[in-house]
């Protein structure tokens, strides 16, 4: 069971956050990518921070080596009087002793999406990214549009918080001016319902995290919300291809802006071509084409993000040239399709995707750019969404010659489902192996992998792991 989201308002925070200047802001779950880069940038405004995590990774050393002090497990006596404020995220048990001991402190407790909601005030500007999958690579698209514009004097430097690292940034968050502030808006437990975007990106929405939401209508129903957080005077980016987005925003009341390849929208893909899985298109706003670009990253799905990006980046005032020459120069998310070297010849690439629609994209645009075999090595996250979504792994796969199946990455949760891996192997066809550990794994694929194949590592658990049993090439 999760927490209770406490609601604080940005009002309220700003006065909790004042009154510990002389006190620890603590983040519990601080090895988190976007708890990190709220713990980094809360040290930067002057705070002193502390934090804790179960395990010791390259994250909580990043912000050791920052001088957060990372206590590695979740303890009570962790937090004291000496602590103004504590930070959560809504997945972490109600049952967790630095929670319960900051209520019996009085300790003011505060969820990560408050806490960003109340950090993003200060901003003119405010991106929120939101969509069941893309979010981090149009973060970083957005962000490397809004960076090459600062550059050129354009734009004033961009703020920026990811739920990825992305090179250009030097992690997952970068601190600029107060005039942009470019976010990813998870929809976890409805979280992004507790942020102000005045522009509110909405790239796509299908059934997933099915631990919280139970039906379509429900995650429709939070998305049209989290549009309407723009007000009458803010924006709405929605894709005019996705079904259940544009159902979201019938009925908003600000300006919607629209982008897609197939339907009538007011950005469009048109005269696409590919070379080796890297896509190239005509950008056209309305019916009028205002430049061709040449993206550096493979798959439809990222002309999509190409598009809400460019679209977000117009609104506010960006150029359609200087949209172009960021979207040119994208270097690409960690983990999002990620060059990785090689193995006996073969090119081997990694990847964050878990959910059938993106493990399908990211293969389809593989198979693209792939002079041989493709294999994935896969490893399914969390048992109710491998329960819920089985079925449509089958066909999310379909690029591949061979898959090879990791046990399923547990997180939170328990096997009340009666899945495995192994029945996902049956489901997937010939063409999938059970592989069961990480070890298992690497000693499997060094075993059929040869020169020019493809292998496309995927995962959200710790399938990264592998990497340390292989004998990687650069």
């Amino acid at each position: 069971m999760s927490t209770p989201n406490t609601h604080y308002g940005a009002q309220r925070i700003d006065t909790v956050i004042k009154n510990c200047k002389n006190k620890t802001v603590f983040f519990s779950g601080a090895g988190g990518v976007m708890m990190s880069s709220l713990a980094l940038l809360t040290k930067k405004m002057g705070y002193l921070v502390k934090g804790s995590d179960r395990s010791r990774t390259e994250i909580t050393e990043e912000l050791e080596n920052s001088g957060i002090e990372i206590s590695y497990c979740h303890s009570r006596d962790n937090i004291d009087e000496n602590c103004g404020a504590l930070v959560y995220t809504v997945a972490i048990s109600d049952d967790n002793p630095e929670y319960l001991r900051a209520g019996e402190l009085g300790i003011p407790r505060i969820s990560r999406a408050d806490y960003l909601g109340y950090i993003m005030t200060g901003y003119k500007n405010r991106i929120g990214i939101a969509g069941m999958h893309g979010k981090s690579t149009t973060t970083s698209m957005c962000a490397q549009i809004f960076l090459d514009a600062a550059k050129a004097r354009i734009a004033g430097e961009p703020t920026i918080i990811s739920g990825a690292a992305y090179g250009p940034m030097g992690g997952a968050y970068y601190i600029g001016s107060n005039e942009n502030f470019i976010f990813e808006a998870c929809e976890y437990m409805d979280s992004f319902l507790d942020f102000n975007p005045t522009v509110a990106v909405l790239l796509n929405a299908e059934m997933e995290h099915v631990d919280y939401f139970k039906s379509l209508d429900q995650i429709v129903n939070s998305f049209s919300k989290y549009a309407s957080l723009t007000g009458s005077g803010g924006y709405a980016v929605a894709n005019a291809d996705d079904r259940n987005i544009m159902r979201s925003v019938n009925g908003y009341c600000g300006k919607l802006i629209t982008f897609g390849i197939k339907n009538e929208c007011d950005f469009r893909a048109a005269d696409i071509e590919t070379a080796r899985g890297l896509p190239a298109f005509d950008m056209l706003y309305g019916n009028e084409k205002v430049f061709r670009v040449q993206l550096p990253v493979c798959g439809e799905h990222n002309i999509y993000n190409a598009l809400a990006s460019a679209a977000a980046a117009y609104v506010c005032g960006i150029d359609f040239e200087s949209i172009r020459k960021g979207l040119e120069s994208f270097a690409g998310t960690k983990r999002r399709m990620e060059y990785k070297g090689k193995i006996k010849g073969a090119d081997v690439w990694d990847d964050y995707g878990h959910h059938p629609t993106e493990v399908g994209a990211t293969l389809a645009g593989a198979r693209q750019m792939c002079p041989g075999r493709l294999i994935c090595v896969f490893q399914p996250h969390t048992y109710s969404r491998t329960a819920a979504l089985r079925d449509k792994f089958k066909s999310a796969f379909e690029p591949c010659d061979i898959v090879l199946l990791c046990d399923i990455y547990a997180a939170r949760e328990e096997n009340i489902y009666g899945i495995s891996s192994e029945g996902l192997a049956s489901v997937v066809g010939e063409k999938a192996v059970y592989a069961k550990d990480i070890k298992s794994c690497a000693k499997t694929l060094e075993s059929i992998v040869r020169e020019g194949d493809t292998v496309v590592i995927m995962g959200a658990g710790d399938i990264y792991n592998i990497y340390k049993e292989l004998d990687l090439e650069n």
